[in-house]
């Protein structure tokens, strides 16, 4: 994956997302947002899908230094962590903020990409 990087964890769905949320908390990151992607998909589609949920994970200091150096970086934000099943294994993934550099093509990105991509990384490690 060239935007992300994910791991399958040892630990059922519902207990990933909680432990992904305090995680993310020690490193600073708030959940805004929660997506039941296989709720959603039942009441819209009325399809089946496995359990998939899109967490909207946001640093409050590293937003704001974002948005100042790149007004429109909304677009790309916040950073999205993933929690879904497959084959009977819990997978976690992350967006890598650095694709925003490729994306933007602002220097002043670059420092902050490289210190959220840390964080997160670290995030990953302790699941």
């Amino acid at each position: 994956m060239q935007y992300g990087f994910s791991k399958t964890v040892a630990m059922g769905f519902d207990q990933a997302i909680g432990r992904v949320t305090e995680e993310l908390a020690k490193e600073g990151f708030g959940v805004l947002t929660s997506i039941d992607v296989k709720e959603t998909m039942k009441k819209k589609l009325n399809v089946d899908f496995p359990r998939y949920t899109i967490l909207g994970a946001c640093n409050p200091p590293f937003a704001l230094q974002a948005l100042t150096a790149e007004e429109e970086l909304g677009l790309l934000l916040p950073c999205n962590v993933i929690v879904y099943e497959k084959a009977g294994t819990t997978r976690v993934g992350f967006f890598n903020p650095m694709v925003m550099t490729t994306i933007v093509g602002n220097p002043q990105m670059k420092p902050i990409a490289e210190e959220v991509e840390r964080k997160l990384r670290k995030v990953m490690a302790a699941l």
